[in-house]
């Protein structure tokens, strides 16, 4: 039940030929409270109910409870939950037996494309393509419960290119 990941801007669109097919998300939070998240996911056909922790001080690993749940149920969630709801296209990329999952959103956050890693261990060693830009890992405006408040579309210049 914990998470570790490490958190990238894409720097260019190189990953989309080893991309598999996207997988549309949408997903809305119950709950934004700095200590803790509660997130609605429909992926694909599948609905996900996921609880999320405050994050270690590097903001690469944090507790995280995630349980499926049937479409209809998520979908009916969705429409209580705060206000912000998150559009993206989600793609995976192998990079060395690894799998980097590339988040495009969509809408109010349009142009905003977010490569994670999960991995199996603080400071494990992985291979970073060349594709990879900007490490944002624990910067929280880079979190989707913060994208959902605060779309990229909204962003100042500074907020876009700062590690702030």
């Amino acid at each position: 039940m914990k998470e570790i990941e490490h958190k990238f801007l894409v720097s260019s669109d190189a990953w989309k030929n080893l991309a598999s097919e996207g997988l549309r998300i949408v997903q809305g939070f119950l709950n934004t409270h700095p200590e803790r998240t509660v997130r609605v996911r429909i992926k694909g056909d599948r609905g996900f109910l996921t609880v999320k922790g405050i994050s270690n001080e590097s903001g690469t690993s944090r507790f995280e409870w995630e349980r499926e749940i049937e479409a209809s149920e998520a979908e009916a969630l969705l429409r209580i939950c705060e206000p912000g709801v998150i559009d993206k296209t989600r793609y995976e990329v192998l990079v060395d037996g690894k799998c980097f999952e590339i988040d495009e959103f969509h809408g109010d956050n349009d142009g905003l494309i977010v490569a994670e890693i999960e991995l199996e261990a603080e400071g494990e060693e992985f291979t970073k393509p060349d594709w990879l830009g900007q490490e944002v890992t624990g910067i929280i405006r880079y979190y989707n419960s913060m994208i959902s408040k605060h779309p990229f579309k909204d962003w100042s210049e500074e907020e876009r290119g700062s590690r702030e």
